[in-house]
């Protein structure tokens, strides 16, 4: 059935707040988390009066629900489990802030060692391509961590330290794809293509996007060697920050990611009307991007919804790196921004300056990459 024009709207307007509201309202970007979290109730409440059907006649429940309260509980504190331990993203979070918490000395006193043998450009290439290479297998959340840790420790301006973050961040977005350890994204994807025709397995991510991910991962290495060279040693403003975080600063931290978590996963279900019956049609070319969307959303949900045995590897592909990629544009992108913003203090406007344009050459990159060699053949 067609979505009621008065819920699209309304669903509409939340998406024009959740994208304008952080960077008009100062309020707004000073309580982001809580601010998602009553944007992402508010669009559960308006789903709930919509009834989805997928193709196969299933009906597809929306709005509020147990299943989706329990998922917005546990999401953020179970991701994985380690020997039946369950792992998630608060818990190393706040574990790993208490580890630097108490050991914060030695730790900074090492990464400032490693910055006086190698130049920046150097230390600026390893933390954006090895962390971003690496992300598959420790996880974006860990890598996200490390980064926040060793961007504070260098003797680098705040717009310097701002403009290596966003770039990380892309980097380990982007490669964190790769196998299923690295986000929630390549589980999903994987479990929804597990079956005929494409069977796939641990290894199926790195085969089939490796070649666009990998060379990407260095491409972004050597864009922050770039931005890194312009600055000078003379500067003023370049310093390493001293460790200034209380143990009270840690815990809400995770408390912090708790709720954004919450609220990516209010957001993300909110909005499956759209998703469902607009977004998830789409031809590979417009779905490419009309993904920029999970700039905002959270791309776990948008791919549960586009992903199925049904696509070609191109649509497969196209709609994976158009969410990978517009996930590094805003804060609420992914699970390495919102930690590397809050660790750092970086507001939604000085991430954007650089996150918006960069993700925008990236996605026209990766277009031309994707779709120019099929318009070739045909011709």
């Amino acid at each position: 059935m067609a979505l009621d024009v008065g819920i699209a709207i309304g669903l509409f307007i939340i998406f024009l707040i959740v994208l304008i509201g952080p960077f008009k309202i100062k309020i707004i970007e000073q309580n982001l988390e809580v601010f998602l979290f009553i944007c992402g109730v508010l669009a559960l409440t308006i789903s709930g009066f919509v009834t989805l059907v997928d193709p196969t006649g299933k009906i597809i429940e929306t709005g509020w629900r147990m299943d989706i309260i329990k998922e917005a509980l546990t999401a953020p504190l179970k991701i994985a489990d380690f020997y039946g331990i369950p792992i998630g993203i608060v818990q190393i979070v706040l574990v790993v802030g208490l580890i630097i918490y108490k050991w914060h000395e030695p730790i900074h006193s090492s990464i400032r060692r490693m910055t006086e043998m190698l130049s920046l450009k150097i230390m600026a290439f390893i933390l954006i391509a090895i962390l971003g290479l690496f992300s598959s297998v420790i996880s974006a959340i860990l890598a996200a961590i490390i980064l926040v840790e060793m961007v504070n420790a260098l003797p680098l301006t705040r717009k310097s330290k701002i403009d290596l973050t966003v770039i990380s961040c892309f980097s380990i977005g982007l490669g964190a794809v790769l196998t299923p350890l690295g986000e929630p994204l390549s589980t999903i994807a994987i479990s929804k293509l597990s079956g005929p025709p494409y069977y796939a397995t641990f290894t199926y991510l790195i085969k089939e996007l490796g070649i666009y991910v990998i060379p990407g991962v260095i491409a972004y290495g050597i864009v922050g060697m770039f931005f890194l060279g312009k600055v000078s040693a003379n500067d003023p403003g370049m310093k390493a920050e001293d460790y200034k975080e209380t143990l009270k600063d840690v815990l809400m931290r995770a408390v912090k990611v708790y709720v954004f978590i919450m609220a990516l996963v209010f957001l993300g279900d909110g909005f499956k009307p759209i998703i469902f019956e607009y977004i998830a049609k789409m031809p590979a070319e417009a779905l490419f991007w009309v993904n920029m969307v999970s700039a905002i959303l959270d791309n776990a949900t948008l791919t549960a919804a586009e992903i199925g045995p049904t696509f070609t590897q191109l649509q497969i592909n196209a709609a994976l790196l158009g969410l990978l990629i517009a996930g590094g544009m805003l804060i609420p992108g992914n699970i390495p921004n919102i930690i590397s913003a809050g660790k750092l203090g970086i507001t939604s406007k000085e991430w954007a300056r650089l996150g918006v344009p960069l993700g925008l050459v990236t996605m026209v990159i990766y277009f031309i990459i994707l779709f120019v060699p099929s318009y070739i053949t045909k011709t």
